[in-house]
Protein backbone atom coordinates (compact mmCIF):
# COMPACT_ATOMS: atom_id res chain seq x y z
CA UNK A 1 0.00 0.00 0.00
CA UNK A 2 1.33 3.89 -0.63
CA UNK A 3 -0.22 7.23 -0.68
CA UNK A 4 1.14 10.14 -3.11
CA UNK A 5 0.88 13.22 -1.86
CA UNK A 6 2.99 16.05 -4.03
CA UNK A 7 5.45 15.28 -5.29
CA UNK A 8 6.17 12.43 -2.57
CA UNK A 9 5.21 8.47 -2.68
CA UNK A 10 4.88 7.14 1.24
CA UNK A 11 5.20 3.55 2.01
CA UNK A 12 7.43 0.28 1.56
CA UNK A 13 10.07 1.41 -0.68
CA UNK A 14 10.05 4.95 -0.33
CA UNK A 15 11.63 7.04 2.50
CA UNK A 16 9.60 8.41 5.03
CA UNK A 17 7.26 11.17 5.13
CA UNK A 18 8.31 13.92 7.60
CA UNK A 19 5.38 16.38 8.60
CA UNK A 20 6.82 19.32 10.91
CA UNK A 21 3.25 20.00 12.94
CA UNK A 22 3.04 23.91 12.88
CA UNK A 23 -0.23 23.45 14.52
CA UNK A 24 -1.31 26.72 16.06
CA UNK A 25 1.99 27.62 17.54
CA UNK A 26 2.12 30.51 15.25
CA UNK A 27 -0.63 32.40 17.39
CA UNK A 28 -2.62 33.23 14.49
CA UNK A 29 0.38 35.16 12.91
CA UNK A 30 0.43 34.92 9.15
CA UNK A 31 4.28 35.45 8.89
CA UNK A 32 4.88 33.37 11.58
CA UNK A 33 3.05 30.10 10.00
CA UNK A 34 5.14 31.25 7.11
CA UNK A 35 8.14 31.27 8.64
CA UNK A 36 7.64 27.84 9.94
CA UNK A 37 6.84 26.64 6.22
CA UNK A 38 10.50 28.11 5.05
CA UNK A 39 12.28 26.45 8.13
CA UNK A 40 10.85 23.41 7.81
CA UNK A 41 11.23 23.37 4.23
CA UNK A 42 15.13 24.16 4.98
CA UNK A 43 15.65 21.22 7.60
CA UNK A 44 14.43 18.92 4.88
CA UNK A 45 10.94 17.89 5.81
CA UNK A 46 8.48 16.94 3.02
CA UNK A 47 5.37 18.57 4.74
CA UNK A 48 4.40 21.54 6.91
CA UNK A 49 1.44 20.98 8.32
CA UNK A 50 -1.35 23.46 10.19
CA UNK A 51 -4.84 23.40 11.71
CA UNK A 52 -8.45 24.60 10.25
CA UNK A 53 -10.98 25.92 12.96
CA UNK A 54 -14.13 26.18 12.84
CA UNK A 55 -14.65 26.75 16.90
CA UNK A 56 -18.71 26.32 16.44
CA UNK A 57 -18.52 23.28 14.11
CA UNK A 58 -16.30 21.58 16.34
CA UNK A 59 -17.64 21.70 19.74
CA UNK A 60 -20.27 23.15 22.79
CA UNK A 61 -19.24 26.28 23.93
CA UNK A 62 -19.37 25.26 27.31
CA UNK A 63 -17.90 22.10 27.31
CA UNK A 64 -15.74 20.78 30.07
CA UNK A 65 -11.73 20.94 29.87
CA UNK A 66 -8.89 18.97 30.58
CA UNK A 67 -6.59 20.91 33.18
CA UNK A 68 -3.90 21.38 30.77
CA UNK A 69 -5.33 24.11 28.89
CA UNK A 70 -4.84 27.60 30.36
CA UNK A 71 -7.50 28.97 29.00
CA UNK A 72 -10.88 27.58 27.20
CA UNK A 73 -10.24 25.77 23.89
CA UNK A 74 -12.88 27.67 22.13
CA UNK A 75 -11.94 31.30 23.28
CA UNK A 76 -8.32 30.53 22.29
CA UNK A 77 -9.05 29.46 18.87
CA UNK A 78 -11.71 32.76 18.09
CA UNK A 79 -8.20 34.71 18.64
CA UNK A 80 -5.75 33.29 17.13
CA UNK A 81 -7.35 30.57 14.32
CA UNK A 82 -6.30 30.95 10.59
CA UNK A 83 -8.86 32.36 8.21
CA UNK A 84 -9.66 30.34 5.38
CA UNK A 85 -8.18 33.05 3.16
CA UNK A 86 -4.76 32.65 5.25
CA UNK A 87 -4.52 29.29 4.81
CA UNK A 88 -4.84 29.62 0.74
CA UNK A 89 -2.33 32.48 1.09
CA UNK A 90 -0.21 29.92 3.26
CA UNK A 91 -0.67 26.97 0.16
CA UNK A 92 0.58 29.67 -2.30
CA UNK A 93 3.16 30.00 -0.36
CA UNK A 94 4.29 26.52 0.39
CA UNK A 95 3.62 25.73 -3.42
CA UNK A 96 6.08 28.48 -4.15
CA UNK A 97 9.08 27.32 -1.91
CA UNK A 98 8.67 23.72 -2.46
CA UNK A 99 7.13 22.06 0.45
CA UNK A 100 3.94 20.32 0.59
CA UNK A 101 1.06 22.16 2.46
CA UNK A 102 -0.93 20.35 4.69
CA UNK A 103 -4.02 20.87 7.22
CA UNK A 104 -6.05 18.87 9.72
CA UNK A 105 -9.70 20.12 9.29
CA UNK A 106 -11.82 19.37 12.78
CA UNK A 107 -15.18 19.25 11.54
CA UNK A 108 -16.74 17.81 8.04
CA UNK A 109 -17.18 21.71 7.53
CA UNK A 110 -13.98 22.92 7.41
CA UNK A 111 -11.98 19.96 5.23
CA UNK A 112 -14.86 21.10 2.68
CA UNK A 113 -13.75 24.59 3.00
CA UNK A 114 -10.14 23.49 2.39
CA UNK A 115 -11.09 21.49 -0.41
CA UNK A 116 -11.92 24.48 -2.42
CA UNK A 117 -8.13 25.34 -1.90
CA UNK A 118 -6.51 22.55 -3.42
CA UNK A 119 -5.44 20.50 -0.48
CA UNK A 120 -4.43 17.30 -1.66
CA UNK A 121 -4.59 15.20 1.58
CA UNK A 122 -6.18 15.65 5.14
CA UNK A 123 -4.92 14.85 7.68
CA UNK A 124 -7.08 13.72 10.55
CA UNK A 125 -6.69 14.36 14.59
CA UNK A 126 -7.10 11.58 16.66
CA UNK A 127 -10.62 13.16 18.49
CA UNK A 128 -12.13 13.04 14.89
CA UNK A 129 -10.55 9.47 14.82
CA UNK A 130 -13.59 7.49 15.84
CA UNK A 131 -16.32 10.06 14.37
CA UNK A 132 -17.53 8.35 11.45
CA UNK A 133 -20.19 10.36 9.71
CA UNK A 134 -17.59 13.10 9.64
CA UNK A 135 -14.68 10.27 7.91
CA UNK A 136 -17.41 9.59 5.70
CA UNK A 137 -18.37 13.04 4.47
CA UNK A 138 -14.30 14.43 4.60
CA UNK A 139 -13.64 10.66 2.58
CA UNK A 140 -15.86 11.64 -0.07
CA UNK A 141 -13.87 14.57 -0.93
CA UNK A 142 -11.41 11.91 -2.69
CA UNK A 143 -8.65 13.11 -1.41
CA UNK A 144 -6.00 10.68 0.92
CA UNK A 145 -6.44 10.76 4.62
CA UNK A 146 -3.53 10.21 7.35
CA UNK A 147 -5.46 9.57 10.35
CA UNK A 148 -3.85 10.03 14.36
CA UNK A 149 -4.62 7.10 16.51
CA UNK A 150 -4.23 8.52 20.04
CA UNK A 151 -6.40 7.81 22.56
CA UNK A 152 -8.36 4.99 20.84
CA UNK A 153 -8.29 0.88 21.59
CA UNK A 154 -6.80 -1.34 18.97
CA UNK A 155 -10.95 -2.50 18.02
CA UNK A 156 -11.50 1.29 17.55
CA UNK A 157 -8.56 1.48 14.93
CA UNK A 158 -9.94 -1.96 13.59
CA UNK A 159 -13.15 -0.50 13.06
CA UNK A 160 -12.22 3.19 11.55
CA UNK A 161 -9.76 0.88 9.37
CA UNK A 162 -12.51 -1.24 7.86
CA UNK A 163 -14.87 1.11 7.94
CA UNK A 164 -12.00 3.66 5.61
CA UNK A 165 -11.10 0.30 3.73
CA UNK A 166 -14.98 -0.04 2.41
CA UNK A 167 -15.26 3.52 1.35
CA UNK A 168 -12.62 2.98 -0.61
CA UNK A 169 -10.82 5.82 0.75
CA UNK A 170 -6.50 5.18 0.14
CA UNK A 171 -5.57 5.91 4.23
CA UNK A 172 -2.14 6.36 6.48
CA UNK A 173 -2.48 5.45 10.00
CA UNK A 174 -0.19 6.97 12.67
CA UNK A 175 0.51 5.44 15.95
CA UNK A 176 -0.22 8.24 18.47
CA UNK A 177 -0.46 8.73 22.52
CA UNK A 178 -2.84 11.93 23.09
CA UNK A 179 -0.11 13.04 26.50
CA UNK A 180 1.19 16.46 26.12
CA UNK A 181 3.92 15.67 27.07
CA UNK A 182 3.40 11.71 27.30
CA UNK A 183 5.09 9.37 30.12
CA UNK A 184 7.51 7.12 27.78
CA UNK A 185 6.38 4.01 29.70
CA UNK A 186 2.87 4.49 27.70
CA UNK A 187 4.34 5.23 24.20
CA UNK A 188 4.25 1.03 23.43
CA UNK A 189 6.20 1.85 19.96
CA UNK A 190 5.52 -2.19 19.16
CA UNK A 191 2.03 -1.39 18.39
CA UNK A 192 2.79 0.13 14.94
CA UNK A 193 4.76 -3.76 14.26
CA UNK A 194 1.11 -4.51 15.15
CA UNK A 195 -0.46 -2.37 13.35
CA UNK A 196 1.22 -2.74 10.13
CA UNK A 197 0.10 -6.83 10.01
CA UNK A 198 -3.25 -5.74 10.71
CA UNK A 199 -4.01 -2.99 8.43
CA UNK A 200 -1.61 -4.13 5.25
CA UNK A 201 -4.00 -1.67 3.24
CA UNK A 202 -2.78 1.23 5.36
CA UNK A 203 0.41 3.03 5.22
CA UNK A 204 1.38 3.15 8.56
CA UNK A 205 3.65 6.06 10.09
CA UNK A 206 3.74 7.80 14.19
CA UNK A 207 2.59 10.87 15.41
CA UNK A 208 4.78 12.13 18.33
CA UNK A 209 4.53 14.31 20.88
CA UNK A 210 7.86 13.48 22.71
CA UNK A 211 9.45 16.76 23.26
CA UNK A 212 12.63 14.88 21.91
CA UNK A 213 13.66 12.99 19.01
CA UNK A 214 14.35 9.22 20.20
CA UNK A 215 10.88 7.93 20.03
CA UNK A 216 10.80 9.10 16.00
CA UNK A 217 14.16 7.39 15.53
CA UNK A 218 12.70 4.25 17.10
CA UNK A 219 9.48 4.39 15.18
CA UNK A 220 11.41 4.46 11.95
CA UNK A 221 13.39 1.21 12.55
CA UNK A 222 9.79 -0.35 13.44
CA UNK A 223 8.56 0.66 10.29
CA UNK A 224 7.02 4.02 10.16
CA UNK A 225 6.63 5.52 7.20
CA UNK A 226 5.26 8.81 7.81
CA UNK A 227 6.71 10.92 11.07
CA UNK A 228 4.54 13.88 12.55
CA UNK A 229 6.57 16.17 15.31
CA UNK A 230 5.30 19.46 16.83
CA UNK A 231 7.55 22.24 15.64
CA UNK A 232 7.95 25.81 17.11
CA UNK A 233 10.24 28.63 15.87
CA UNK A 234 11.68 29.24 19.53
CA UNK A 235 10.74 26.92 22.17
CA UNK A 236 10.57 30.14 24.72
CA UNK A 237 7.63 31.30 22.41
CA UNK A 238 4.19 30.59 24.60
CA UNK A 239 1.87 28.57 22.28
CA UNK A 240 -0.31 25.77 22.27
CA UNK A 241 1.89 22.80 21.58
CA UNK A 242 5.45 24.55 23.58
CA UNK A 243 5.94 21.16 25.60
CA UNK A 244 5.60 18.89 22.74
CA UNK A 245 7.37 21.34 20.07
CA UNK A 246 10.83 21.13 19.10
CA UNK A 247 12.66 23.56 17.15
CA UNK A 248 13.57 24.08 13.90
CA UNK A 249 17.49 22.74 14.76
CA UNK A 250 16.13 19.51 15.96
CA UNK A 251 13.67 18.99 13.43
CA UNK A 252 16.65 18.97 10.79
CA UNK A 253 18.72 16.75 12.98
CA UNK A 254 15.23 14.23 12.76
CA UNK A 255 15.11 14.78 9.32
CA UNK A 256 19.37 13.88 9.17
CA UNK A 257 18.88 11.25 11.55
CA UNK A 258 15.90 9.60 9.66
CA UNK A 259 17.34 9.68 6.48
CA UNK A 260 20.73 8.14 8.05
CA UNK A 261 18.65 5.36 9.66
CA UNK A 262 16.34 4.49 6.40
CA UNK A 263 20.20 3.47 4.84
CA UNK A 264 21.10 1.73 7.14
CA UNK A 265 18.32 -0.97 7.32
CA UNK A 266 19.42 -2.70 4.81
CA UNK A 267 18.99 -7.19 5.80
CA UNK A 268 22.12 -8.66 3.72
CA UNK A 269 24.99 -9.15 6.03
CA UNK A 270 28.55 -9.58 3.74
CA UNK A 271 31.69 -8.22 3.50
CA UNK A 272 31.28 -4.43 2.61
CA UNK A 273 33.97 -3.17 0.43
CA UNK A 274 34.94 -1.01 2.91
CA UNK A 275 35.42 -3.64 5.27
CA UNK A 276 38.07 -5.66 3.13
CA UNK A 277 40.97 -3.41 4.03
CA UNK A 278 40.23 -3.41 7.50
CA UNK A 279 39.54 -7.34 7.24
CA UNK A 280 42.84 -8.14 6.06
CA UNK A 281 44.87 -6.47 9.48
CA UNK A 282 42.45 -6.64 12.08
CA UNK A 283 41.31 -10.30 11.85
CA UNK A 284 43.91 -12.64 13.09
CA UNK A 285 46.18 -15.81 11.45
CA UNK A 286 48.07 -18.34 12.98
CA UNK A 287 51.90 -17.44 13.95
CA UNK A 288 54.87 -18.71 15.70
CA UNK A 289 55.33 -17.45 19.34
CA UNK A 290 58.78 -18.65 19.94
CA UNK A 291 61.54 -20.17 17.32
CA UNK A 292 60.60 -23.93 15.79
CA UNK A 293 62.88 -26.66 14.59
CA UNK A 294 62.52 -28.45 12.01
CA UNK A 295 60.47 -32.07 13.11
CA UNK A 296 58.80 -30.10 16.22
CA UNK A 297 55.02 -30.85 16.54
CA UNK A 298 53.07 -27.76 16.23
CA UNK A 299 51.26 -27.00 19.54
CA UNK A 300 49.79 -23.92 21.78
CA UNK A 301 53.35 -24.02 23.26
CA UNK A 302 54.84 -22.72 19.76
CA UNK A 303 52.08 -21.36 17.70
CA UNK A 304 49.18 -19.14 18.23
CA UNK A 305 47.10 -16.43 16.89
CA UNK A 306 48.20 -12.73 15.92
CA UNK A 307 47.01 -9.97 13.65
CA UNK A 308 47.20 -9.28 10.51
CA UNK A 309 44.45 -11.64 8.96
CA UNK A 310 46.81 -12.18 5.96
CA UNK A 311 48.05 -15.93 6.93
CA UNK A 312 46.47 -19.00 7.76
CA UNK A 313 43.28 -17.76 9.13
CA UNK A 314 42.92 -18.24 12.86
CA UNK A 315 39.56 -20.44 12.56
CA UNK A 316 41.84 -23.24 11.24
CA UNK A 317 43.83 -23.46 14.56
CA UNK A 318 42.25 -26.86 15.63
CA UNK A 319 43.44 -28.45 12.23
CA UNK A 320 47.01 -26.66 12.34
CA UNK A 321 48.10 -28.35 16.14
CA UNK A 322 49.75 -31.32 15.90
CA UNK A 323 51.22 -31.43 12.62
CA UNK A 324 55.54 -30.90 12.11
CA UNK A 325 57.62 -28.58 11.04
CA UNK A 326 59.13 -28.93 7.79
CA UNK A 327 61.93 -26.21 8.62
CA UNK A 328 63.22 -24.09 11.04
CA UNK A 329 61.18 -21.11 12.02
CA UNK A 330 61.80 -17.81 13.61
CA UNK A 331 59.56 -16.70 16.37
CA UNK A 332 56.51 -14.57 15.21
CA UNK A 333 56.09 -14.86 11.92
CA UNK A 334 53.06 -15.74 10.15
CA UNK A 335 52.97 -19.46 9.80
CA UNK A 336 52.43 -20.81 6.01
CA UNK A 337 51.17 -23.94 4.65
CA UNK A 338 54.24 -24.89 3.65
CA UNK A 339 56.13 -24.81 6.62
CA UNK A 340 54.77 -28.07 7.72
CA UNK A 341 53.26 -31.57 6.91
CA UNK A 342 51.09 -34.33 8.84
Amino acid sequence: MELKIGRDHIGEGHPTFIIAEACDNHLGDLGVAKEMALGSKLAGANAVKYQHHLPDEEMLRDMEMSDNFDEHLYDFLVKYALTLEQHAELKEYCDRIGITYMCTPFSAKAAEELDTIGLEVFKIGSGEMTDLPSLRRIGALGHPMIISTGMCTFEEIQRTYEFMCDLEVPIALTNCLSEYPPVYEDLNLGVISQMKAACPKAVIGHSDHTPDLYTCFAAVTLGAKIIEKHITLDKRRPGPDQSVSIDLVDLHALVDGIRKIEVSLGHEKRVQDKEEAVRSWAFRSIVTIRPVQAGEVLSTDNIWTKRPGTGIPSAEFDQIVGKKALRDLPANVLLSREDFCE
